[in-house]
């Protein structure tokens, strides 16, 4: 584990150095958390006949496991910000590991919605929260590929884990894989280790002298603080003692900033994101069982999501050198609906492909839209709201997220159990996410609009504040010149009659 940096320096982002290991370490646990949700729905056509269960019934394990991820985002945000990044997510891999190895001996599904939903999918929140949010502190110039590279660790994840999870079911059944899988999730811990704090709060040092000010008060309670404490340290106590002082709701609010519901570009981007997440993942849980349904072998299902992250791959760091260049970044929301609406236009295309050579292109475009989308999914957002309130802004944007993450699995199981086709649950999911990719496009040309017109009354406002001033000054000026003017006239007029008088005397010593 490396040494934690010197925290009382003046804060500023290094934008590589260690940064880059940390991009390592979210690359790790950030692709953990996106793919394993999906990759274990190579299992599910098993469960299903080992359990007698339905479509819906066997959609709910990743569909709570991914609700789970995306509603703990408001307690990860929490606990990132009381204890920091590291012992959250090496917490989060110790939690992740027990859910899998305790699903191993489950004997219902109800069983496994706790152990893989709920346990697991909670280890998973912990993963990502702290990982997204540490790449923020450590990349400013660099971010957008900062995050482009971390987000491709859920496609390398995927890649590997399709075919992993496939070799595992032959040779040891799911039981057995759910177990493995357990100990491979610890892998989360070392990465976790990573994650080396940056900047924050005082140093030992610092607390020292802080408890040393306190005792000397306490001994010396007639001499003034000036004289017994130095002005730094009285700051440091003042500031400690303001900060005991605080309630609970004004710490919570510290920790989650409820004002973000004020701002409107948070507001659209989470209508937008709730709208997408009704048909984002569904396709990748049901894509290997599709390919099934239609008579393609296990392996070669299986290889349908390898193909996809192999592609997912390549495009999220891609996006992420694209949306930084200087062409895109100043309208990179633009592009983000742009991503979702050809999400949307690649599913709705789907249902054309019969064959596997047709899944196989389909998982080639639906690669290349999800790994724009994910590559963007947190860069936008915090391009709306700023570094300093981005941890909020994920934690709120995850706890409303989830409720459309935990229903469109299931849904898409419903239509599939109702009609017996899968072509109406690829429709479904295609309709709504290109409604989603519409309305975040004319909801942020709107937006921009807006903050155009107030950048310009801003200006304005502040034109007319220097000519005020500008005028006040000269007002002042002219007082302060009257006033001195009122002030000299009695004193001149003593010393022109003295000037008379002398001149009087002067001649009247001469006529004499």
């Amino acid at each position: 584990m490396s040494p934690p940096a010197n925290k009382g320096l003046a804060y500023t982002a290094p934008d590589g150095g260690w940064g880059w290991a940390v991009v390592f370490g979210a690359f790790i646990s950030i692709g953990f958390s996106y793919a394993f949700p999906k990759a274990i729905a190579i299992f599910f056509k098993e469960i299903q006949d080992f359990f007698g269960t339905s479509y819906s019934e066997i959609a709910w394990v990743s569909s709570i496991m991914l609700a789970t991820t995306y509603g703990g985002g408001p307690i990860s945000s929490i606990l990132v910000n009381r204890f920091g990044s590291r012992p959250v997510v090496i917490f989060g891999g110790l939690l992740c590991g027990i859910g899998m190895i305790s699903a191993a001996f489950c004997t219902s599904i109800l069983q496994l919605y706790i152990c893989v939903g709920v346990i697991s999918g909670f280890g998973l929140a912990l993963n990502l929260q702290p990982s997204v949010i540490i790449i923020g502190k450590y990349f400013l110039k660099r971010r957008p590929i900062a995050n482009g590279l971390a987000m491709a660790g859920s496609p390398v994840m995927l890649c590997t884990l399709a075919p992993l999870n496939q070799f595992l079911f032959d040779n040891f059944g799911w039981r057995g894989s759910f177990f493995i899988l357990g100990a491979i999730l610890l892998n989360c811990c070392v990465a976790g280790a990573l994650f080396r704090p940056i900047g924050m709060a005082a140093d030992p040092a610092q607390e020292q002298t802080i408890k040393q000010a306190e005792k000397t008060v306490k001994e010396q309670p007639n001499k003034s603080s000036v004289e017994m404490v130095h002005p730094k340290t009285v700051s440091l106590l003042s500031g400690t003692e303001e900060e005991e002082d605080k309630d609970c709701c004004e710490k919570f609010n510290k920790y989650l900033d409820f004002s973000l519901f004020k701002h409107r570009g948070f507001l659209i981007y989470l209508i937008g994101n709730v709208l997408m997440f009704l048909g984002f993942f569904a396709p990748i849980v049901f894509l290997a069982p599709y390919a099934k349904h239609l008579g393609i072998d296990e392996y070669s299902s299986a290889f349908l999501l390898s193909i996809l992250a192999i592609v997912d791959m390549i495009a999220r760091p891609t996006t992420g050198i694209i949306a930084n260049s200087k062409w895109v970044r100043p309208k990179i929301q633009y592009f983000f609906s742009f991503s979702i609406a050809f999400n949307g236009a690649c599913h709705l295309l789907c249902p054309l492909a019969t064959g596997y050579t047709g899944l196989v292109i389909y998982a080639v475009f639906f690669g290349l839209a999800f790994g724009m989308v994910c590559a963007m999914l947190f860069e936008t957002l915090m391009d709306l709201v700023g570094a300093a309130r981005f941890t909020s802004a994920v934690g709120l944007v995850t706890i409303v997220e989830c409720c459309t993450i935990l229903l469109g699995p299931p849904i898409g199981g419903t239509l599939i159990d109702t009609f017996g086709d899968y072509k109406y649950m690829f429709i479904k999911c295609g309709a709504v996410m290109v409604l989603a990719g519409t309305f975040l496009f004319i909801m942020n040309y709107y937006n921009y609009r807006m903050l155009a017109k107030e950048e310009k009354e801003r200006k304005a406002m502040e034109e007319a504040m220097k000519d005020n001033k500008h005028l006040r000054t000269e007002t002042e000026d002219g007082n302060i010149w009257a006033k001195e003017k009122m002030q000299d006239g009695p004193e001149v007029e003593p010393l022109r009659d003295e000037k008379e008088g002398l001149k009087k005397e002067v001649n009247g010593k001469s006529e004499v």
